[in-house]
């Protein structure tokens, strides 16, 4: 594993029993770590031509943002309800403990814009499956999706069936 990958936490029963929570905020503290976690993140898309990153609310704002900079992008943010101005797409989706929406302005991405989708964490695939039909129904071409952690015993990479590319740097 990457050197970063010592600063992420585990923190059992959290938010509740039984589960093993990933803390990335050590990571996001250490200033050379992050950086080195932001060109990790990158660096299977440098040729992959990405006119604009959808980060997944809210710590893929905080990945999304730092990667399109690096990849030379734009950003989108994708967001919970009510978070954004009309006109929006809408998407539903399971959460490991729940239901919760993601939404994106109607004319937030051109379409056939070249799009990488962010998220810190990848546990049960319901939320990056979301993100996916959403960057779809706004006509934006999904070039592929990364992670910064995947929980591999969820087997949320089941869902997103392999076209395009998912990368994560941290399995555990």
């Amino acid at each position: 594993m990457s050197g970063f990958a010592g600063l992420i936490r585990a923190v059992p029963d959290f938010p509740r029993d039984g589960v093993l929570f990933r803390d990335i905020n050590p990571l996001l503290a250490d200033a050379h770590a992050f950086a080195q976690c932001v060109a990790a993140l990158a660096a299977p898309w440098r040729d992959a031509r990405v006119q604009a990153v959808c980060g997944i609310e809210a710590r893929g704002f905080i990945f999304g943002a730092a990667l399109a900079q690096a990849l030379g992008a734009g950003f989108v943010p994708l967001r919970k309800p009510g978070k954004l101005p009309p006109p929006v797409e809408r998407v539903a989706y399971q959460l490991e403990y729940g239901q919760d929406h993601l939404e994106v302005g109607r004319d937030a991405l051109h379409p056939r814009e070249r799009v990488l989708l962010v998220d810190d964490v990848l546990a049960t695939g319901g939320t990056l499956a979301a993100a996916r039909t959403l960057v779809e129904r706004v006509h934006g071409e999904l070039v592929g999706a990364c992670v910064v952690v995947e929980l591999e015993a969820l087997r949320g990479r089941a869902r997103w069936a392999g076209n395009p590319p998912l990368h994560a740097l941290i399995r555990y």
